[in-house]
């Protein structure tokens, strides 16, 4: 399935040089491995779209309510992160 999504400049950005390998998305949408996300950069001080589009298969999934890993109080204290993840260069640090 194709997935059509705006996404910000600064974050188009990132993601086209490769240095952002997630999407952070509310869940109002079915997402699944193997989907293709269309993203399309959105200006928001202009409210428009820029014509650039980016296209990137979906290969990994999880949903927030999913995560039971932390105490409520603790998610309240200090929120969640996501941290993008890539191979060490030449597997080093890989056992």
């Amino acid at each position: 399935m194709r997935i059509e999504k705006k996404v910000w400049p600064k974050y188009f950005e990132l993601i086209k040089a490769g240095k952002k390998s997630f999407e952070v998305r509310l869940a109002d949408f079915d997402v699944e491995e193997g989907d293709i996300l269309v993203l399309r950069e959105w200006d928001p001080d202009k409210k428009a779209y820029t014509g650039r589009v980016l296209e990137k298969k979906v290969v990994y999934v999880t949903k927030a309510r999913d995560w039971k890993f932390w105490p409520n109080e603790a998610v309240e204290k200090y929120g969640y992160q996501v941290i993008g993840l890539e191979m060490c260069s030449e597997g080093k640090n890989q056992r």
